[in-house]
């Protein structure tokens, strides 16, 4: 049956062979047993139903929450000639009926249905007469309690299949399931453990990086912007945001939509169909957008906030790159992220499950402030051990030097310790501060020897230190109504001068694109064809498919079958045109270049800094890290040392350059006093405070390091 199975794959969608995992699900499925599969977004589970579909007499049922992805693999199944339909709450009743009658008669091969539809006695009914010989579950993870997205619906999915008068194969399907949610899904559907089949969750084709510091909303506008042609979501956590980014980008004349629950059903309709139909490149959502959108040439995905979890960041970032093309996936971090979402689990989830909640979200901070590879982070937590660095991801390609930070760690232990591991890391950055809050004098923490060690530095940038090393097991997190720090075995082989740490600082990069001519022409012959067939491009071919036309570059019908992706319904429908199209050009004049960077889709090289693109206050900073003083640079760029100095403060507002090198250690106790009393007053009345060789300069990089 596997070799029919292998036939089926060819004819209908074009591959020569099965993924990674496809192969071994299905093998176990036509063999008739009971299949758990895991796999990552993208790594092709809808395969692993619809062949067995094919090969298997009778019709197989879907359930899926994704009211979205039903409506796309149908379409796709049919352009294919394959008899499919789905039944959820989008259709009326007369359309339902339609359908119904179509399924009772026999003509459809796979049904797509919510697990809501299970509970209709006159489905039921119908359904029973019917040869069912597989049952696929997809989004399984939804039927566990432990899960990211619980739906109690799909806990009556094995009630229903125990009404079917002849049992048909179950197959569990999920994307993001740790170890806890597998063992629960086996359980509650009888499925053996060891019919388990877990493929890898690594994404080869995705870069991961992780962004601190940074100015949200203009770096979106600017990354989307450099991207202007690329297909992108950006996710952002509340309402709101998701208004401002889409009216900012939409100022900025790019093509964008926005979905998120205060949208109308008609509106949050349109803006899913103006990206699957390529009318917008880009979405602006919240969570709720991208379940089933089958768009497989999202090249990138940005988080304008963390979320919280390790699920379903990477089921959201995952959305990226379907088609095996590279791409990215950028978190943006700030530390009032965490205390939104801490709010957030406490005020909407039970208490039983709160302390599991916060350990997820610990697990995003500590992923937020890792230098080790993110991908490696991302697979340890899925329970996927010993894997080598991913060597794309924004940790892995940092070649900065890494500087020995151990006596400031010893600093932050010995505080932790000294405090008795009863405090969170903002109240030990405090204390390492010198701060006088009231908490701080009230326990007395003034008078500990680690008060102070780290005056003159920002609490934030030391609280920012903590985390590094909770992230890299120095510390760890003891989870409650308070959070609170505690030293980790690791910690004490620190302590004790066992053990050196070790620490990049911050890095940015960004990502520019280029454009191919015969790709974009296919494109445009895709979109065409698409706008008259009245179904989204993607469906038509990926784009993926696409890069594989440019690299064979056939000339014949007979070629066009063999290109990758390429099944016999789709030669005989749109071979002629694309065809037309590729013989336009000549694929020996091609520019060597574009060949090579973007039919193979390679990620181009960070843009070099040019004198006439980069605002002046970064040609500063540049001229500054190359080691010219002040006056050094002023000489050089023509300018006057005050403008040289303000464009240093600027760099320095925007925690592009530490201030502190610039403030005297001796004065920086005295220049905390006149400040504090002399804030409101102006730097006049603080300069007059101080001794005479302290500069406006020195007053003005003081109070931006500590904003």
């Amino acid at each position: 049956m596997l070799k029919q199975a292998e036939q089926k794959l060819q004819e209908y969608f074009g591959y020569p062979a099965f993924r990674s995992g496809q192969k071994e699900i299905i093998e176990q499925i036509l063999k008739g047993y009971d299949t758990m599969g895991i796999m990552p977004t993208g790594g092709g589970k809808s395969m692993c139903y619809q062949i067995p579909a094919l090969v298997f007499e009778g019709m197989s049922l879907i359930i899926s929450p994704l009211i979205s992805l039903m409506k796309d693999q149908v379409d796709t199944l049919e352009q294919m000639g394959i008899a499919a339909t789905y039944i959820n709450s989008s259709l009326t009743i007369k359309q339902t009926n339609q359908r119904m009658r179509r399924i009772a008669m026999g003509e459809i091969k796979l049904l797509y249905v919510a697990p809501e539809r299970l509970d209709s006695w006159d489905f039921l009914e119908t359904i029973k007469h019917l040869k069912i010989p597989l049952v696929a579950i997809d989004e399984a993870h939804c039927i566990s309690q432990w899960g990211h997205d619980f739906r109690p619906s799909y806990q009556k999915i094995r009630g229903f299949i125990n009404q079917l008068p002849i049992k048909p194969i179950i197959l569990a399907l999920t994307a993001t399931a740790t170890s806890l949610v597998r063992d629960d899904i086996c359980k509650l559907l009888n499925i053996p453990q060891e019919h388990t089949i877990m493929t890898s969750f690594e994404r080869k084709n995705l870069s991961f990086q992780v962004l601190k510091g940074e100015d949200n909303e203009r770096f979106i506008r600017d990354y989307v912007k450099k991207n202007s042609q690329e297909v992108g979501i950006i996710y952002a956590a509340t309402r709101k945001d998701v208004d401002n980014l889409y009216n900012q980008l939409k100022k900025d004349g790019i093509f964008v939509a926005k979905y998120h629950a205060g949208l109308s059903k008609e509106e949050r309709t349109q803006s899913q169909e103006d990206f699957l139909f390529d009318r917008v490149h880009v979405v602006v959502a919240t969570s709720a957008f991208g379940m089933g959108i089958d768009r497989s040439n999202v090249r990138y995905i940005l988080h304008y906030q963390m979320p919280k979890n390790m699920e379903s960041y990477y089921q959201e970032a995952g959305r990226a790159g379907r088609d095996g093309l590279d791409s990215e996936c950028i978190l943006l971090y700030s530390s009032q992220d965490v205390q939104v979402q801490r709010y957030l689990i406490e005020q909407s989830t039970s208490e039983d499950r709160q302390a599991d909640e916060l350990r997820k979200l610990q697990t995003m901070v500590d992923y937020s402030h890792t230098e080790g590879c993110l991908q490696t982070f991302i697979l340890n937590y899925f329970d996927e051990y010993d894997i080598e660095a991913c060597g794309r991801c924004g940790n892995c390609t940092d070649t900065r030097e890494r500087i020995d930070v151990t006596v400031d760690a010893q600093k932050v232990l010995s505080c932790v310790m000294r405090m008795g591991q009863r405090f969170g890391k903002t109240m030990v950055a405090h204390v390492l501060v010198g701060s006088q809050n009231k908490n701080i004098l009230k326990f007395q923490f003034n008078e500990l020897s680690t008060f102070g060690l780290f005056k003159g530095q920002r609490a934030k940038d030391v609280s920012t230190f903590i985390e590094f090393l909770i992230s890299e097991n120095y510390l760890d997190v003891e989870q409650g109504q308070f959070p609170v720090v505690k030293i980790t075995p690791k910690g004490k082989a620190v302590l004790l001068g066992n053990m050196k740490v070790w620490r990049k600082q911050q890095g940015k990069t960004k990502r520019l694109t280029q454009e191919n001519p015969v790709f974009e022409a296919l494109r445009a012959l895709r979109r065409e064809i698409a706008s008259e067939e009245g179904v989204p491009p993607f469906i038509i071919f990926s784009d993926k498919v696409l890069m594989n036309l440019c690299i064979e570059f056939p000339k014949t019908l007979e070629d066009f079958l063999k290109v990758n992706g390429i099944g016999v319904q789709k030669q005989k429908k749109y071979g002629p045109k694309f065809l037309e199209v590729l013989s336009k050009f000549n694929e020996e004049a091609l520019p060597v270049e574009t060949k090579v960077v973007e039919v193979k889709e390679k990620r181009p090289k960070k843009a070099k800094v040019t004198m006439d693109k980069t605002p002046t206050h970064l040609l500063t900073l540049e001229l500054y890290h190359d080691g010219y003083t002040i006056e050094e640079i002023a000489k050089l760029r023509e300018m006057t040392t005050q403008t040289i100095e303000n464009h240093l403060l600027k760099c320095g507002e925007a925690q592009l350059l530490d201030l502190t090198p610039f403030i005297p250690e001796k004065i920086r106790e005295q220049l905390q006093e006149v400040v504090n009393a002399h804030r409101d007053d102006g730097l006049k009345a603080m300069k007059d405070q101080l001794p005479k060789e302290v500069t406006y300069f020195t007053i003005r990089a003081f109070l931006a390091s500590q904003i």
